[in-house]
């Protein structure tokens, strides 16, 4: 069936809601709008779904989460009746239409007598794993589009880990979902019945008492925030759903000094005071920082919609307010959990820490200087979560701490996805031991820079909106592999990036590694799952410098890593301009 016979049905069918169908006989006679919602079904990957709201195939609404909903509720009862006894974890965020997806998630299930546990109000992404976990369920589904602008929401599933589903366990609920053809054969219960019948179960307080009793266990350095406990700090949920558990946490641990950003504290899918509420945006900070001068604040930090995500500023010497990159916070957070339980004779000694390919390389230096294994994933939070389970829940190693450059966090084995609850607890206790140390955050990280060196990593993207944006990125990916595999010699390299030589280049997609360094190139497997990923080395004065090109998972965009690494800092930072800028301009000519 085409689109325009796709659009047909759901414009006039009575069993589609007057709104969706009012909406769509808006856009009649727009033949490429009609096209972009109903060309394909919104895809379904390792991580659920995530589009913008509307109505369509491939928009966020009622009916494609039903028709997600119906492919995992078929997965669990293929799994047996233990699987639909123990059932499905829901949350949400406060995005539009969260509660409504939740749901519709929920009656889904429980159409097919399934257990669900759904949250009585918005609930965070970490508290979503973690209940996965604490009522012992088979999957959990959390309704968010994480940091993306306010039209889009998302559908995450979660095994019965608390991690992201694998790939194995996605591709069998999309091969249900596929049997879905027509949405219209979706069954749904009535929401009040299964209530009454205890298919469908709320759960609220005595989650958020296991929750924050699990993070005061992960707590660092008691004895500083104890001494520090009246150091101002602002924090900002922006408008998302991390603003019950953060504070709560602050307060469990003995902060007892912080401010809350009153214009960003309600729940609010439109997020009227940031452009986005992204964190990784520095510009999302600024009422936290403006509130910070007021009340003398020395941190402010903020988190996303669902909280998996936090950015970090600080005052420095001079009173303004600095802020730090996902790698800057991480490097740090490392060092001080790793530092401080060495010095508190509490670092096990199969302790393991865990980053992804694009974050800073700085990380490898730290781990080795306490004994520590470090294991390097793809990008995607689901890896190390992947890792927590092979190599602790299931091996003799301990995890440590895990993180990615795009501001996500992880300590304790009972969250699998980052959290940027424990993250906050964390941060404002490194803090506070930095400042019973006579230093503020800033200091800390130049120490760090001094001890393995500096390092600096920026990211670009290109944002191809859209079916024919799709067909770009994935042109220009095509176009740089293709070029990688006609590298015959060394010399073939020099024009791979349009910039430095690549030392080698890893392809995450063929799963093969180049090697240049040689008269001819040499090449060796790579034992990371296959990715549609190009890493370029570039070498540099550590011999650690890289870039990388990735299409999001996530957004419509191509995405353009860099980092680069020296013992002088100004050498580094530009050696970094001038890759971002040769490597932005080969990228966007390849994207036309």
């Amino acid at each position: 069936m085409g689109a325009m016979d796709t659009y047909k049905i759901w414009s006039t069918d009575s069993y589609f809601d007057e709104a969706t169908r009012a909406e769509l006989l808006a856009i009649k006679d727009d033949a490429n709008e009609i096209e972009e919602r109903f060309y394909k079904d919104l895809e379904f990957g390792t991580g659920g779904l995530r589009g913008v709201i509307g109505a369509g195939t491939n928009r966020m609404n009622v009916y494609t989460v039903a028709k997600a909903s119906a492919g995992l509720a078929n997965y669990i009862v293929e799994s047996g009746e233990e699987a639909m006894k123990r059932g499905v974890v829901i949350s949400h965020d406060s995005r539009h239409f969260s509660p409504e997806f939740a749901q519709i998630a929920a009656t889904t299930f429980a159409a097919y007598g399934i257990k669900v546990f759904l949250t009585d109000e918005l609930r965070p992404v970490p508290m979503c794993s973690y209940a996965v976990r604490y009522f012992g369920a088979f999957a959990g589904v959390m309704v968010t589009a994480s940091h993306n602008p306010p039209k889009y929401n998302g559908y995450k599933v979660y095994g019965e880990d608390g991690g992201q589903v694998t790939e194995e366990a996605a591709a069998a609920i999309l091969a249900n979902m596929n049997k879905y053809a027509d949405v219209r054969n979706i069954k749904t219960a009535d929401f009040d019945e299964a209530l009454s019948e205890g298919l469908i179960e709320r759960f609220g307080p005595e989650v958020d008492i296991a929750y924050t009793n699990m993070l005061k266990e992960l707590v660092i350095d008691e004895e500083a925030i104890k001494r520090q406990a009246d150091m101002s700090i602002v924090y900002t949920p922006l408008h998302g759903s991390g603003n019950k558990p953060v504070r709560r946490i602050l307060k469990a641990v003995g902060f007892n000094n912080v401010h809350i950003v009153a214009q960003q504290e309600m729940p609010d899918g439109a997020f009227p005071t940031v452009k986005t509420p992204n964190p990784e945006d520095p510009a999302a900070l600024t009422m936290g920082i403006e509130l910070a001068k007021k009340v003398n604040a020395s941190l402010v930090f903020g988190t996303d919609p669902d909280s998996d995500r936090i950015g970090l500023a600080c005052r420095d010497k001079n009173g303004e307010y600095k802020c730090f990159t996902g790698n800057q916070v991480g490097l740090m957070l490392l060092d001080y959990i790793l530092n401080s339980k060495k010095e508190a004779g509490t670092l096990p000694a199969e302790a393991f820490a865990c980053t992804t390919i694009v974050s800073t390389k700085l990380c490898k230096a730290v781990c080795e200087a306490y004994g520590v294994e470090l294991q390097e994933t793809l990008t995607g939070f689901k890896y190390i979560g992947e890792r927590i389970k092979i190599d602790d829940e299931f091996g003799s190693k301990k995890f440590q701490f895990g993180f990615e450059e795009s501001y996500g966090y992880l300590s304790g084995t009972s969250v699998r996805d980052k959290d940027a609850v424990v993250a906050a607890m964390l941060v404002c206790g490194m803090a506070a031991q930095s400042f019973d140390k006579g230093e503020t955050l800033l200091d800390r990280l130049e120490r760090i820079y001094k001890t393995y060196g500096y390092g600096f990593e920026q990211a670009v993207s290109f944002t191809r909106e859209g079916k024919e944006g799709l067909g770009q990125i994935k042109n220009g990916m095509d176009q740089m592999r293709a070029e990688l595999e006609n590298c015959k010699t060394a010399a073939d390299a020099a024009n791979l990036i349009g910039g430095p030589v690549p030392v080698a280049v890893r392809d995450y997609k063929a799963q093969v590694r180049y090697d240049f360094s040689g008269d001819t190139v040499t090449t060796t497997p790579l034992t990371l799952p296959v990715s549609n990923v190009l890493l370029y080395e570039l070498g540099g004065d550590k011999g650690l410098d890289w870039a990388c090109a990735r299409p999001s998972g996530t957004e419509p965009k191509l995405k353009i890593y860099f980092g680069v690494y020296d013992t002088e800092e100004q050498t580094a930072k530009d050696r970094l301009e001038t890759i971002k800028a040769q490597m932005s301009a080969f990228v966007e000519n390849k994207l036309g």
